[in-house]
């Protein structure tokens, strides 16, 4: 029988939370240190089941990483070349792992062997694979083309440096790609082919390369040049910023119990595309304050919460929150542009319409958008699916702030981002 835990129907008292670090930039961090010149201290860095699979992956890789006290980590940088040529490496299902860690094997080349869950296995990864075979990789698929698992060989250079890649599937791709080429030492356009998707995460991948010493020109999002030369040299101490995405359950939270919740652990200079969360809530009725390490949001007496149709193609995980928000508005709601929930820890827009409509709503899924209605009154105790993926878990435990208790099916499925979730979104409520 699947875990659960039951959420009572709540109300909440103001609250602060500290966020855990961000999982997109504690996994590139991970990678970009291990990859320089130097040693690097990581403080703030994500607990997770994804950073898990990232520091066991690079200790087979034979990079050395201390403990440095709590949430800090001593990564000892390698020079661009991992000692270990040869490797099995299980990734479970940690796209932020998995994608990033193939081009830039693929490019240093070797032996590798990448597989994850079954769940990883049905995540594309052919774009990426494509890309990095224009530049001289040697990879295999070990299961259906397009697919992990996959094999990596020695790479041959084959004296192309415009590599094209399509940017409408994941811009882990591209993430990737930006930063597995510099390690070549040579100069590279990455040429995007359509639209590209998510932007603000590839702005966190180009800030952060920054500060490891390797500046890429940013051609309006459709080429980006990297320049020849190019060495990676870690900071010698960098904080991880709180998680953003993490961060928009709690945000949600204060506007729909209108209570003022403050995160901390990031503020208005964030380098994630997410914060971006806060604005979407003051459109539609949020009372947003913002501080150098801390964004609260609460809701003014006798403000109601707002309908929305909203292009969510600059936050596509946290517009997920403002999928059970919409329940809240009292008249449909749609989310657009978000294709790439199709391809994440599930296929996002098929569970988030099967579990809503759980709890009364009537939902009509398109191949990239969502539109959700909220019943008049909703159903107590409907039983939420999880689907193995955190943000759908975290999502849900909103619906109990909402008027009515709700079950969480495998609430463990959020060790992924936030081990300890669903203790903190407790400690909200009023007693």
């Amino acid at each position: 029988m699947t875990d659960s835990i039951r959420l009572p129907a709540a109300t909440l008292k103001p609250s602060t939370v500290a966020l855990p670090g961000s999982k997109s930039i504690s996994n590139r961090t991970l990678l970009l240190a291990a990859l320089s010149d130097n040693v690097c201290e990581i403080r703030s860095l994500l607990k997770s089941d994804d950073t898990d699979r990232m520091l066991e992956a690079l200790a087979k890789l034979g990079v050395k990483i201390e403990t440095a006290g709590e949430g800090r980590l001593k990564v000892h940088g390698t020079g661009g070349r991992f000692p270990n040529r040869e490797a099995d490496l299980f990734l479970g299902n940690a796209g932020t792992a998995f994608r990033p860690l193939t081009a830039v094997l693929a490019v240093l080349g070797g032996n590798y062997h990448l597989h994850g869950v079954p769940r990883m296995h049905e995540r594309p990864i052919g774009d990426l694979v494509d890309a990095l075979r224009q530049a001289g990789a040697d990879i295999e698929y070990l299961g259906n083309e397009h697919y992990p698992p996959l094999q990596i060989n020695h790479r041959t250079d084959n004296g192309a440096r415009v590599v094209p890649v399509k940017g409408n599937v994941s811009s882990q791709f591209l993430t990737a790609l930006l930063m597995a080429l510099p390690l070549t030492g040579q100069a590279f356009d990455i040429e995007v082919a359509g639209e590209l998707i998510s932007k603000p995460y590839i702005d966190i991948t180009l800030k952060l390369m920054a500060q490891f010493g390797v500046d890429v020109e940013n051609d309006g999002y459709r080429v980006f040049r990297i320049p020849a030369g190019a060495r990676y040299r870690a900071p010698e101490v960098l904080h991880v910023e709180g998680d953003a995405s993490s961060a928009s359950y709690f945000l949600a939270a204060g506007l729909l119990s209108g209570e003022p919740v403050r995160v901390t652990g990031l503020g208005r200079n964030a380098i994630q595309g997410d914060v971006a969360f806060a604005h979407e809530l003051e459109k539609i009725g949020a009372t947003v304050v913002w501080g150098d390490n801390f964004i609260e949001v609460s809701r003014a007496a006798g403000q109601k919460i707002l309908p929305f149709d909203l292009d969510a193609n600059h936050i596509p995980d946290a517009a997920m929150t403002l999928a059970v928000v919409a329940l809240a508005s009292g008249a449909p709601c749609t989310i657009r542009n978000i294709g790439s929930w199709r391809v994440k820890e599930t296929d996002r827009i098929a569970a988030m319409a099967a579990e809503l409509r759980k709890v009364g709503a009537t939902v009509a899924e398109e191949p990239e958008a969502i539109h959700i209605s909220p019943p008049d009154a909703l159903t107590a105790d409907a039983v939420i699916d999880t689907y193995d993926d955190h943000r759908m878990a975290m999502c849900f435990s909103l619906v109990s702030l909402l008027g009515v208790p709700v079950v969480i099916n495998d609430p463990k499925c959020t060790h992924k981002t936030f081990p300890d979730y669903f203790d903190v979104f407790a400690s909200l409520r009023a007693s």
